[in-house]
């Protein structure tokens, strides 16, 4: 090989040996660790029933969390409690039953809410349901189970 071979080769060379070093310094699954390291909270949500509420889940978009109720912050779900047709009731019910298995399913984390509020104007604590980052109220609103917060209002009758 001739010199210039040589030297058009070796900064290539020299690319892929610090790749190859600083890929092989990172423990594999650190990065799957450091996200679900983030995730702290957990629970079992039953649905709310009586007064005395801690923890547990009232609809779609409303839990208990220790004592402090808190309005999913970045979805509006189908109503439970006085819904304006059957339709609406039945997929309330199943919005609230698929949150209550994504809350139960594991270690998540409470984020503030987007446009910095803290609470709503009844009083009940906005934030953000996250899992490695992502959303659990995206998932409801891609099941078509809820509508994205500050949407178009969704008629669900």
């Amino acid at each position: 090989m001739t010199h210039r071979t040589y030297s058009l080769r070796l900064p290539l060379i020299c690319a892929a040996l610090a790749l190859l070093f600083s890929a092989a310094s990172i423990p594999p699954g650190t990065q799957a660790q450091a996200s679900e390291a983030a995730d702290t909270e957990r629970a079992r949500f039953p649905v709310c029933t009586g007064s005395g509420r801690i923890t547990c889940i009232v609809d779609g978009d409303t839990i208990w969390y220790q004592g402090t109720k808190i309005r999913i912050a970045d979805i509006d779900t189908p109503e439970v409690s006085r819904p304006a047709c059957p339709r609406e009731a039945r997929l309330g019910d199943q919005a609230t039953a698929r949150m209550q298995a994504l809350l139960d399913a594991g270690p998540f984390s409470l984020q503030p809410s987007a446009d910095g509020r803290t609470a709503d104007r009844y009083g009940r604590a906005l934030r953000v349901v996250t899992r490695g980052g992502q959303s659990l109220g995206m998932t409801l609103v891609r099941e078509g189970l809820a509508e994205e917060w500050g949407g178009p209002r969704i008629n669900w009758c």
